[in-house]
């Protein structure tokens, strides 16, 4: 009959995979039939005791308590099995290659000051500690550890910030450093894209598809799942987007993630349209209104994401439009955008476009029926007229051959206090007002000079639909506008998005997030050869030694011997 034994060790930390190794080589001895080496925490003996090998004995052991359970076909083979753990404990040990290590954090780095970086992948319950303790040291943290709670997250988060560093993780599974891979993580050249991402494999499936591709990595900086949470609020992220905005080297940025909050994702993807270089996103799973916005690309999928990076980067795509628009030149209370189209479906197209600036557009005939203009000859807040519809040609010609009521709504606009912008759209061809641009050019000059009169500055924007061939003739049409001062351009998506950037910074709350004050991180910190210390999986510092990178593994165990309240003491002492 077989026979379980158990051998119960207090204050004995292994990391988990030293553990799994113990286990392995314990179930491989001769008589053995199953064999369980665990830290006594809850879960794990959960495990145990589903597999029938948690003994009576076991169940009160402690998180700091090491179980080793073994079942062999005799009492003596188990005690044999048993007998034997020190010996395996030892032979694992001597194949190290780091012949001394250090048994503290503080030590390690007094060994190896140079180093930027800790990878702490120690059990969830200690890692916020080793963290904290991290940040204190003034060093950038990859966070493998899971079982953090969210609170830790954005405590940690926060001091991180403020200090200029950066904490990727918790729960963060892969990161790029200079052509050197943290965590999971493949071995990539080095190249001119830049990566952020909250999805661990996400990076590996995106940074291997680029490199397959024959391009490269400046950086992939991992954040773990939760950082575009609501609570988290994106810190790592915007971090990382910060520093690839900043890097010389980071020619393209991918930004990669499952869907982030919805307050967040605006915020994230407002910092994205700033960074002054082409940013690829690929948000799994949620739909984009459109590929391009500005200098953002969407891309459908991982893969998607990759091939649009790359094809940026050896392309030397420029950032669509100049992205920071000036505002400084209206004044104080000028807010909204005024549409005055002749066009249906110019107007239409409008109003779905200017969904990724603005929160809401009324319109007489809108995307949304909640979004309808009460009374179409009084505008409110951010609208679009289409001067085309039925309630505006009966006994009066089409506004595309007829100018006069779209002049008297501009002059009518161009007088309220909170209109920044005028849309236009002056669509040519047969059949259309032979010179409206002659009608509409000095409508715009005499708009634009009442607000001057009032202190104010008024844009005015204009597409013309047409050709060099229509007998109106689109580069006179085009003259004329731009003469009278209007923004032009022959593109309703350029005309549109351009107005968009202005009335999104306009609208922006002027004062700034109540967040905590930050810190840029130091590219100097993350440009050098990375030089790191290793605290928890010893298989993270053999893989930083097979790229070639200088790594201590400290010794590490549970401060104060696991005792939860005793640690929580020392933690306040050392605050």
């Amino acid at each position: 009959m077989a026979s379980i034994k158990v051998e119960i060790r207090s204050g004995a930390y292994y990391d988990s995979a030293f553990l799994m190794q113990l286990q392995r080589s314990l179930a491989t001895l001769p008589g053995v039939q199953d064999a369980g080496v665990i830290m006594g925490t809850e879960a794990n003996k959960e495990l145990l005791a589903h597999i029938d090998l948690l003994p009576a004995e076991a169940e009160s052991a402690k998180p700091d308590d090491l179980i080793i359970v073994v079942r062999a076909e005799t009492e003596t083979g188990a005690i044999e099995a048993l007998s034997k753990v020190d010996e395996l404990i030892n032979r694992r040990k001597s194949t190290s290659s780091q012949e001394h290590r250090p048994q503290s954090l503080e030590t390690a780095v007094q060994e190896l000051p140079e180093a930027e970086w800790v990878l702490v992948s120690v059990a969830g319950r200690y890692a916020a500690g080793v963290t904290r303790q991290a940040l204190r040291l003034n060093k950038h943290v990859f966070l493998f550890s899971d079982n953090v709670s969210v609170d830790e997250e954005i405590e940690l988060k926060q001091i991180s910030s403020e200090k200029g560093l950066l904490v990727m993780g918790p729960d963060c599974g892969t990161a790029i450093i200079r052509g050197v891979g943290l965590g999971f993580a493949n071995k990539v050249r080095l190249g001119p894209i830049g990566v952020v991402a909250a999805a661990g494999t996400g990076l590996q499936q995106v940074t291997s598809h680029i490199h397959q591709l024959g391009s490269g990595i400046t950086y992939g900086i991992g954040t773990g799942g939760r950082d575009l949470s609501e609570k988290v609020g994106a810190v790592t992220f915007l971090q990382g987007i910060d520093v690839l905005s900043r890097d010389p080297e980071t020619r393209v940025i991918v930004l990669v993630s499952k869907p982030p909050a919805p307050k967040v994702a605006e915020k994230v993807l407002e910092v994205a349209r700033r960074a002054g270089k082409p940013v690829v996103v690929n948000f799994i799973g949620r739909t984009p209104a459109a590929r391009q916005v500005d200098n953002l690309t969407f891309a459908g999928s991982l893969d998607d994401a990759a091939e649009q990076a790359v094809k940026i980067a050896n392309q030397g795509t420029p950032v669509a439009e100049e992205s920071k628009v000036k505002i400084d030149r209206f004044a104080p209370g000028q807010r909204y955008l005024r549409g005055l189209f002749s066009g249906g479906t110019l107007a239409y197209e409008a109003q779905f476009i200017l969904q990724d600036y603005l929160p809401r557009v009324f319109a007489n005939a809108p995307l949304n029926k909640e979004n309808r203009l009460p009374n179409s000859l009084v505008s409110q807040e951010h609208t679009i007229v289409d001067l085309g519809e039925d309630e505006f040609t009966v006994g009066r010609l089409h506004p595309m051959m007829d100018n006069e009521l779209r002049i008297r709504r501009l002059l009518e606009e161009a007088a309220d206090p909170q209109v920044a912008v005028i849309m236009l759209d002056v669509v040519l061809g047969y059949g259309s007002h032979p010179d409206p641009a002659g009608e509409l050019g000095p409508a715009i000059a005499k708009a634009r000079k009442l607000a001057e009169a009032a202190g104010r500055y008024l844009e005015v924007v204009a597409v013309v639909t047409g050709t060099d061939e229509d007998p109106q003739t689109l580069d006179h049409q085009i003259e004329q506008l731009k003469a009278a001062g209007a923004w032009v351009h022959p593109s309703n998506e350029t005309v549109v998005r351009y107005a968009g950037r202005i009335l999104q910074a306009l609208n922006q709350p002027k004062e700034q997030p109540e967040a905590a004050a930050t810190t840029p991180v130091a590219l100097a910190t993350l440009q050098g050869t990375l030089i790191a210390i290793n605290v928890g999986l010893e298989s993270f510092a053999e893989n930083l030694t097979a790229q070639g990178t200088p790594v201590i593994q400290v010794d590490w165990r549970p401060p104060a011997g696991g005792n939860e309240r005793l640690m929580s003491i020392l933690e306040k002492m050392k605050k």
